[in-house]
């Protein structure tokens, strides 16, 4: 090694667009299930390729196998001319090939700008220069239009800020390619903005950008070319200049999605209570008030920190309440336990489902039927079939995709995992389901299972609170919004007045009465 290591790549930069990446013929397994069968595809320097498809579509496996991360069982990659063969992200890096990915590479342990600049510091005789490493990386966050200091712990950052960090580390590499998979799944409106921005100035130095996305519309928007996989099968490359969202929905899932949320059901003004808050302040919220009725779906919008997720846990007593009561079915919710609140009848879908709600390293079937063990046990013993047959059901009735209930839950897709969940979530039989972000990370497929899971439950007399970052969500299900701003429900809105200028007018005022 030299004396001294720069950020960029002395054979790379801005001014040199690398060339073509080819992608011939190439096919991957997982214990003999086709990943990806016999895909090829060409990605051109200068403009972004996105890759779409449900959920087990195969597009996170294809940009693995562009990034290094794994290896294709058969066919061939190229690129600017030469056959490429890469055994691990380290020989990806060493061609100009950066990924982005969904599981995020932070150390927690390092500062933001350790973790930036990991593996390329700015050093003389093994000596990092702090003060210089210091000065280019604002240099770098003020090009990229993000707030971060250098100096904090990576750990102590939230999901959004550490996806900033990624994002920074690969633009310091001056890179041929960039694979993103999910980039701006973590982000709010306006930092998703500057993510599109730093996005396009990377295709338009030159760079090829590999972005993997849900968000069709973030598609519509940024790509030059699509590429839709469907059950590991290249269906498509074509221009974005020529797509719709009804022609990539249409190509995602081989059939037309005639409207992206079930048919709203009425609910009786004059149906029982089966939640109550009044006046309830935890951490993050602050007096908050309202009623949700059977059978009714009731949403909560709000801008990212708006105080909806700490509502939610607070209700669920996760996290402790210091005013205020919450009443299920007119009796008084009282403690602090999340397992007493199941057992009184009030259901969570917490907003991460790999933090908060499945036990990855665990199989399907016991994912499932951890909520009622004493349903599927008897004398304190597991009864492996009333467990399979019960499991079985469920897995049905959510249209859990599996090799078997032995799985574990880490090898299913996004949208099985959240499905997986709600599986969970039915055999409790809740009388109040809060569902945080139930679509987060969800293909556009598993959204409208998703979504006529919650109107069937809400159909059958559950009271439903759904929390969700998409407007258009909130909207097209629930049939009452409450708007949330700075902790405290600041409007509610019904009938006409759901719309969504709205809510953003609620959400952006400096004061509104409730």
């Amino acid at each position: 090694m030299s004396d001294q290591t720069f950020v960029e790549d002395p054979h790379r930069t801005a001014d040199t667009p690398g060339g073509d990446l080819v992608v011939a013929g190439v096919s991957k397994r997982f214990g003999g299930v086709p990943a990806l069968s016999d895909v090829s595809l060409t990605i051109e320097p200068g403009k972004v390729h996105a890759l779409i498809g449900e959920n087990g579509a195969g597009k996170s496996t294809l940009g693995k196998i562009i990034s290094g991360v794994i290896t294709p069982d058969e066919g061939t990659l190229t690129f600017e001319g030469q056959p490429l063969v890469l055994r691990s992200p380290r020989e990806a890096l060493a061609q100009g090939i950066i990924t982005i990915a969904q599981e995020l590479a932070i150390v927690p342990g390092l500062t933001v700008a350790e973790n930036v600049y990991l593996g390329s510091q700015i050093a003389t005789g093994g000596l990092v220069r702090r003060r210089e490493m210091r000065h280019r990386f604002r240099e770098l966050a003020n090009r990229a239009g993000f707030a971060l200091s250098p100096d904090v712990r990576a750990g102590s950052l939230s999901t959004a800020d550490q996806q900033k960090v990624e994002i920074m580390r690969a633009l310091s590499r001056n890179a041929s390619i960039v694979v993103m998979d999910e980039p701006s799944a973590a982000l709010s409106g306006h930092e998703s903005a500057a993510l599109h921005e730093i996005i396009r100035s990377l295709a338009r130095r030159g760079s090829a950008v590999v972005l993997i996305s849900h968000f069709l519309s973030e598609v519509l928007s940024l790509a030059d070319t699509i590429t839709t996989l469907r059950d590991g099968r290249l269906v498509r490359t074509i221009e974005a200049s020529g797509a719709t969202e009804d022609s990539l929905i249409e190509g995602m899932l081989g059939r037309s999605l005639s409207s992206a949320f079930p048919e709203k059901r009425l609910g009786d003004p004059e149906a029982p209570a089966v939640l109550e808050v009044d006046h309830l302040s935890a951490p993050g919220v602050s007096d908050c008030s309202f009623v949700l009725r059977k059978g009714e779906i009731l949403g909560i919008a709000g801008l990212v920190g708006a105080g909806r997720s700490e509502l939610a846990r607070a209700i669920f007593r996760d996290t402790k309440v210091s005013a205020g009561t919450v009443r299920l079915g007119g009796a008084e919710l009282t403690g602090h336990s999340p397992h007493r609140s199941i057992g009184r009848g009030l259901a969570l879908i917490p907003e991460s489902r790999k933090e908060m709600g499945l036990m990855m390293g665990r199989s399907v079937r016991e994912n499932v039927s951890l909520s009622r063990l004493d349903l599927v046990s008897r004398l304190g013993w597991i009864a492996s079939i009333r467990e399979r047959r019960t499991v079985s059901e469920l897995m049905k009735k959510t249209t859990v995709k599996s090799t078997g209930m032995g799985q574990s839950v880490s090898m299913l897709s996004g949208g099985n995992q959240q499905k997986l969940l709600f599986a969970r979530i039915i055999m409790c039989a809740p009388s109040v389901l809060i569902a945080d972000e139930p679509t987060r990370g969800v293909d556009v497929g598993s959204k409208r299972a998703i979504y006529d899971l919650l109107v069937e439950m809400a159909h059958e007399g559950t009271g439903i609170i759904v929390i969700s970052s998409e407007l258009e969500e909130v909207l097209g299900l629930a049939h009452r919004v409450l708007v949330m701003r700075h902790g405290r429900i600041i409007a509610e809105l019904t009938g006409q007045d759901m719309n969504e200028q709205a809510v953003l007018a609620a959400a952006f005022a400096e004061t509104s009465g409730a």
